[in-house]
């Protein structure tokens, strides 16, 4: 709701797709703190974490909706809100991938991974026409009232949640030694290297499209308004959740690192299809494609991640893989830009063809990408 809310908000107030992918930017500002939140989590108790961070989260939308109800509300104030919820929503994610992979047995990892992401689509279906409907008829101060209560649910929600620890014990040091310890942990990795820079790559030339700038496709290129954006998020998030479903239930990859090269390349060639057209109909379907391919290939890179990681490391190792994240900020504003000087469907194909260079330059230098890495190096 808030991506969808907040990128219209900008994008008709400022008439500027730079400011759109630096909004979209802001929204990841919390990925340079990743790395400490990793370290504290492995500290004290996940739970407790996750819901701090969501009541935060929810303090910073219920500013907002009293600076919309007032009439207050300036896009500069919508730009230093969404910079403080980026920085507790980056750590959100590094702490839900490690309750999941600390509650479910490795064989089901894969599985339960596809079904934690399923609620992630289906919460972007709703999320996408509700916020729409909301802010086309109700104005922005109602749709963040669903903003709010959405976060309030979360946070009583998160209080359900059953956490183990390690029945290991861990020797706790200074918190930046740790931080180095798995920094060096990742380095001497066979695994975490390539995953942490294939991580990077499709966050500065893939996501930017679904993660930011949708607003400006819909308005420039279908000439849609919001709710016609809120039909292309809903329909990419449907494709997201038939891929989510599927590997929930169906798919149970022995080799799930070839499996996530496969799913990126077809993503890439999808954005490509995707940024040479311009019928909507056709478009809807092809975001429902790239939906899909996303969910095959987000799933198998958490899990080949946590399946290689030790228990006692597994939050330092998913805080310092969100610094990977920080390439999406960087596509995003640098996209906004180029799409300024060049046009919307240069840059995405543009963005797309540099990928696709980079995964296959990638196997080269991983051939294990694709036979498949050793399995006594899993934790």
């Amino acid at each position: 709701m808030e991506t969808l809310i907040l990128g219209w908000y900008v994008l008709v107030a400022t008439d500027s797709p730079f400011l759109v992918g630096l909004l979209g930017a802001l929204r990841f500002t919390g990925t340079l703190t990743a790395p400490i939140v990793g370290v504290i989590a492995d500290r004290i108790s996940r739970k407790i974490m996750l819901n701090a961070l969501r009541a935060g989260a929810g303090l910073s939308a219920l500013a907002l909706l009293i600076l919309a109800a007032t009439d207050l509300i300036q896009p500069w104030h919508v730009f230093v809100i969404a910079g403080m919820g980026g920085l507790m929503r980056s750590s959100d994610n590094v702490l839900r991938q490690s309750l999941i992979a600390d509650t479910v047995p490795r064989e089901l990892l894969m599985n339960a991974s596809g079904l934690a992401r399923t609620t992630q689509d289906t919460a972007r279906i709703v999320g996408a026409l509700l916020g729409a409907t909301l802010l086309s008829r109700l104005g922005l101060g109602w749709a963040y009232v669903g903003v709010t209560v959405f976060y309030a649910f979360s946070v009583l929600l998160g209080l359900g949640i059953c956490a183990v620890r390690s029945n290991t014990p861990v020797k706790h040091v200074n918190p930046f030694t740790e931080m180095k310890q798995g920094i060096r942990y990742m380095i001497d990795s066979p695994v975490i290297q390539p995953i942490m820079f294939l991580a990077f790559l499709v966050n500065a030339t893939a996501f930017p499209l679904t993660n930011g700038l949708l607003p400006v496709v819909a308005r420039d290129v279908y000439g849609r308004d919001e709710n016609g954006l809120a039909q292309m998020v809903a329909t990419f998030a449907v494709g997201a959740l038939v891929g989510s479903l599927l590997m929930a239930s169906a798919v149970n990859s022995r080799r799930p690192e070839r499996f996530m090269m496969l799913t990126m390349t077809a993503w890439y060639l999808l954005l490509i299809v995707f940024a040479q057209l311009d019928h909507y109909l056709i478009g809807l379907g092809l975001m429902a494609l790239i939906g899909a391919s996303i969910s095959f290939c987000m799933i198998s890179m958490s899990v080949v991640l946590m399946t290689f990681t030790k228990f006692e490391m597994r939050g330092r190792v998913m805080g310092i893989r969100m610094l990977a994240v920080y390439g999406l900020p960087m596509g995003l504003v640098i996209g906004g830009w180029l799409i300024e000087q060049f046009g919307v469907s240069a840059i995405i194909t543009g963005y797309s063809v540099g990928g696709l260079i980079a995964v296959l330059l990638s196997v080269i230098r991983w051939p294990k990408l694709m036979t498949g890495f050793d399995a006594p190096g899993r934790a």
